[in-house]
């Protein structure tokens, strides 16, 4: 059966299953979850634990031998398998579904799996699974839901910010701090129920607390792109670039995007259906959400000229003249960093995205280039 995690805490104290699938990419909600299952499996006596992690070769008898065996001292056994790929291939899916259909009352499994695509939701070894057990699928915090995440995990351990407004603001500076990175929100969290004790907490004690330790992601700068978030844009490509990131490797982010977008237009125009589309284009999680808005936004020419704007970056940005060679109304800007923000303008605010000038080859005005809002 299918399980909401927020479900799992009733779930366990009636009784445990005999297999469990946890899959999903929020690494810190899934390892909290398996842990749940852990401690109530040592509760109830499985306290013997072997695990296997799926690699190239995976000897997948070994995994049926150990859901059969019993300990050598009489102990129930937890059994763990983790697929890291989520394709466990032919023989590892004969394997799954032969797993499902043997019933061992001294065994429990607990199968881990990232996030999986629709159609491998319908598989019949994971069906097979599904039936047999619990499946519980691990959905990502929203980034317009994490603050409301960061109050409860606070209430949980006996601190709230303030009412109101100050509150909210609270609320809201943890969030924009960490991007949407769960584990360095916990962690957060964590240091403040260590620095004060039990009660309200202020804006200024929150403030002066927590530290900016966002990881910016190339990946994340696609997911404001698409949002239309000109101010989250804007500050994770400067979070980026402070960290030393490489500016190739962020217009690689940005380019795919926009190959991907313009396929999607593409076939939408030639009368595919656009969840077809997204499905074949490995469009998942906050992406799939977003997609529509942003095609709706942009047209096939102007992201025809991105690319050719994005093929001039990426001279520029390995060394060679970004320019085009007696046409320099076209060049990109003198700092590649607002080259690749115009570039991401063109998705997230096409209306308002900055056209710089023509400007003169040398001089002084050669050093200024589209300016990004703060």
């Amino acid at each position: 059966m299918q399980l909401r995690l927020d479900a799992l805490e009733a779930h366990l104290a009636k009784g445990l299953a005999g297999l469990y699938v946890v899959y999903g990419d929020e690494h810190l909600l899934a390892q909290e979850a398996c842990d749940r299952i852990r401690a109530a499996a040592r509760a109830a006596g499985f306290t013997d634990r072997s695990v296997f992690t799926v690699e190239r070769g995976f000897d997948w008898s070994s995994l049926l031998g150990a859901s059969q065996s019993m300990s050598l001292f009489g102990d129930r056994q937890l059994v763990e398998l983790r697929i890291p790929s989520g394709k466990p291939g032919k023989e590892g899916a004969d394997a799954l579904k032969a797993l499902a259909a043997a019933v061992n009352d001294d065994v429990l499994t607990m199968i881990t799996l990232p996030r999986l695509d629709a159609a491998t939701q319908k598989s019949a070894w994971f069906t097979a699974l599904a039936d047999a057990g619990v499946a519980l699928k691990i959905d990502p915090v929203e980034r317009a839901q994490l603050p409301n995440w960061v109050g409860q995990r606070l209430a949980a351990q006996g601190q709230r910010v303030a009412a109101g407004e100050e509150g909210r603001r609270a609320l809201a500076f943890i969030a924009e701090r960490v991007e949407g990175n769960l584990l360095a929100a916990h962690q957060e969290i964590q240091k403040l129920g260590l620095l004060y004790p039990a009660g309200s907490l202020s804006f200024e004690q929150i403030h002066d607390a927590v530290l900016n330790v966002a990881r910016y992601d190339v990946f994340k700068l696609n997911e404001a792109m698409l949002a239309g978030d000109v101010g989250r844009l804007s500050r994770m490509l400067d979070g980026l670039r402070g960290e030393g990131e490489a500016a190739v490797l962020v217009l690689w982010a940005v380019v795919e995007e926009l190959r991907t977008l313009l396929r999607i237009k593409r076939g939408v125009a030639a009368g595919k259906p656009l969840a077809m589309l997204v499905r074949e284009n490995r469009v998942w999680g906050p992406r799939e959400r977003l997609i529509g808005p942003a095609l709706s936004r942009v047209t096939e020419a102007s992201l025809e000229k991105a690319l050719a704007l994005a093929a001039r970056l990426d001279r520029q940005v390995k060394g060679l003249s970004g320019g085009t060679p007696g046409n320099h109304r076209n060049d990109p800007p003198p700092d590649p960093w607002d080259g690749l923000f115009e570039l991401a303008m063109t998705v997230a605010s096409p209306k308002t995205a900055p056209v710089p000038p023509p400007r003169p080859r040398g001089g002084a005005g050669a050093a200024s280039g589209a300016r990004r809002p703060a």
